[in-house]
């Protein structure tokens, strides 16, 4: 059972409780603070990454996972037609409290409405789960597309955090793919039951998008083995 301990945090935050930060680890890496003022972050404080996809999205616009609701502000404040949506009760609340005025919880797989943009961001191929999943919500994607949409996504490719110190990797090749995580939530002294991520490297989901006839092109590289793909 799902407790929503984000939304719990974004609440905390929102209302004013604001007494400690998410703490988040992988089956990969240790625990790691996500602070909840960066969960609130306004443009300027946004990455490179971010902006720059805010900064392509036109027309019709729908923001995926939208967290507190920091992307749809600002495009509502650039007057444009903004639509969001997120899976955790929390972050809705708080996206409606800061004046996000579209946006439902709700499942990206639920969604029906088409749109001339769609933003997966913050590692937006996480939403994906498992590279086995992949062509299912790509498919799903591209039906909500308008003609000449586009889908503006970002991730990382995290083949860096197998290096040992000679530069040399340790990936089990026998494994799954190196970019399939589990990701735990804590919060407060709870724990969320685990959530499959995956972070994805540009060539793999250049190949899924070509195996469901989209055209994927990088936008640009961040700072960090990030980058931002435009999916059309």
């Amino acid at each position: 059972m799902k407790k929503d301990l984000f939304g719990n945090a974004l609440l905390d935050f929102q209302n004013g409780n604001y007494t400690e930060d998410l703490i988040t680890s992988t089956n990969i890496s240790g625990e790691d603070e996500l602070p909840l003022p960066y969960l609130f972050r306004n443009f300027s404080e946004m990455p490179k990454l971010e902006q720059k996809a805010l900064q392509l999205a036109k027309g019709s616009i729908l923001d995926v996972g939208c967290g507190a609701g920091s992307h749809s502000l600002y495009l509502q404040k650039k007057e444009c037609n903004v639509a969001a949506i997120d899976t955790s009760e929390g972050a809705v609340k708080v996206a409606k409290q800061r004046g996000v005025l579209n946006v439902e919880l709700k499942d990206i797989l639920e969604e029906t409405r088409t749109f001339d943009t769609i933003l997966v961001l913050m590692n937006g191929t996480g939403v994906f789960e498992e590279l086995s999943k992949i062509s299912i919500y790509l498919k799903h994607l591209k039906s909500l597309l308008n003609p000449n949409g586009q889908i503006l996504i970002d991730s990382s490719d995290i083949k860096y955090m197998y290096e040992d110190e000679d530069g040399g990797l340790w990936i089990d090749t026998n494994a799954d793919y190196y970019g399939e995580l589990d990701y735990y939530l804590s919060y407060k002294g709870e724990d969320e039951a685990p959530m499959k991520w995956l972070y994805l490297d540009f060539e793999r989901l250049q190949v899924a998008c070509e195996g469901v006839g989209l055209q994927c092109d990088k936008v640009m590289d961040g700072e960090h083995f990030d980058y931002l793909a435009r999916l059309f």
